[in-house]
């Protein structure tokens, strides 16, 4: 069987229902997708929907994106943001609020103003989350934990067995926690991007998607004729001031210490976030390109540049993640470096094929280097449908495949 052909008659495998809730999951009204047909991940997670939902448009099955579009503006209403998924333990931090995103897609596929108004109206608590629970000093935002007595002592246990090479000393479970976890509400648990002081971070790729949901809130805005587009214009306009004020270092995107006031040692993709979003003057975009190669190997786009490291982080050299392309690929096209990104897609293309004829499915992220899945892991990785199907059914697509 082909790859696209057992992507597509999959789909319905991934779907789940969980109105009534219990002690595990929250109730939700509709069904929704999960990440992985079985094993791993058997609930609702939020920015995998995103992803995930590249694909699942193109098998016509846009009613399940937006079920769980739905689902996620419940749960903003219920808990005052989206946590990381529908299960009670991913609480205490949410994910790269994409929602927005999801919502402008879905838009423009129904049409339908009535529900564009409501979600409008649930986006603006979810911002509120975002630039109340999650500022800092500069006027940009950090990713964040809410950590509780009952919480940290099982989470300073789990991260310490995961991050095994790590020097905690001098570090309370509490801050250990509270920095490490940020990590998990950026998607990227773990990841070495800012190593031991996450919460002293303005992050690039959150900043990034802060910008495109002001942007999108704005069209939002003017497509409802609420009178409150200009509103949304001048908070996209200060962020992107700040962006390139405090987040560029010269030459490309970083991470911004703003207790230090100095930039990650880390370059990673997810300086290509502001690309995508299109935050970057055309200058900022070209130095950031040149970048490219200390990511880009024979199988596609790791996630930070080669290095050293004090422990294994599985969001690191030489793993590659199917969101992280979408966002380079999309990122170089918004700019015009059509061949670039066009041969990026089709390494990562040539390279999901492979693995699923060797192994006969999908895999959470996989090896750039030799194209495999010898993998830098913290636990055993998975198998996937999800974001991996998603973006490889896009990037066919993109490729006239």
């Amino acid at each position: 069987m082909k790859l696209s052909e057992y992507i597509k008659s999959h789909w319905d495998d991934t779907v789940r229902l969980e109105r009534e809730g219990n002690e595990r999951l929250v109730g939700l009204p509709y069904p929704y997708f999960v990440p992985s047909i079985k094993g791993a991940f058997q609930e609702m997670y939020y920015w995998d929907t995103f992803f995930a939902a590249k694909g699942i448009y193109l098998c016509g099955k846009e009613a399940m994106v937006k079920n769980n579009a739905d689902n996620m503006l419940y749960m903003i209403e219920k808990f005052g943001y989206m946590p990381n998924g529908s299960h009670r333990g991913l609480f205490g931090r949410s994910q790269p609020p994409l929602l927005s995103e999801t919502v402008k897609d879905l838009y423009g596929i129904y049409k339908d103003p009535v529900w564009l108004s409501a979600a409008y109206n649930v986006l603006k608590k979810e911002y509120k989350f975002w630039t109340s629970g999650r500022n800092t000093e500069t006027g940009l935002n950090r990713y964040g934990f809410d950590a509780t007595e009952e919480n940290i002592p099982s989470f300073a246990n789990m991260i310490k067995g995961r991050l095994k090479g790590l020097d905690f000393s001098g570090m309370s479970d509490r801050e250990i926690v509270e920095n490490e976890m940020s990590d998990a509400e950026s998607g990227w648990d773990f990841n070495p991007r800012c190593e031991l002081c996450q919460t002293e971070f303005n992050h690039v790729d959150l900043n990034g998607i802060l910008y495109g949901f002001e942007c999108n809130m704005a069209y939002f805005s003017i497509e409802l004729a609420n009178g409150e587009e200009n509103l949304w214009k001048e908070r996209a306009d200060r962020r992107k001031a700040l962006i390139h004020e405090l987040l560029f270092d010269g030459e490309t995107f970083r991470d911004y210490n703003f207790k230090k006031k100095e930039h990650s040692p880390i370059f990673s993709a997810a300086s290509f976030y502001i690309l995508w979003a299109g935050a970057a003057t055309d200058e900022e975009a070209a130095s950031t390109v040149k970048k490219l190669p200390l990511l880009e190997r024979e199988h596609g786009v790791a996630v930070c540049e080669e290095g050293e490291r004090n422990t294994v982080y599985q969001w690191d050299f030489p793993n590659g993640w199917a969101p992280m392309h979408y966002i380079v690929v999309y990122g170089l096209l918004r700019y015009g470096y059509r061949e670039d990104a066009l041969r990026i897609a089709k390494k990562y293309v040539t390279a999901i094929e492979g693995i699923f004829e060797k192994t006969g499915t999908l895999w959470e992220k996989y090896n750039v280097v030799e194209g495999s899945t010898n993998v830098k892991d913290e636990y055993e990785m998975p198998e996937m449908l999800g974001w991996t199907a998603g973006i490889y059914l896009d990037f066919k697509n993109l490729l006239g495949e």
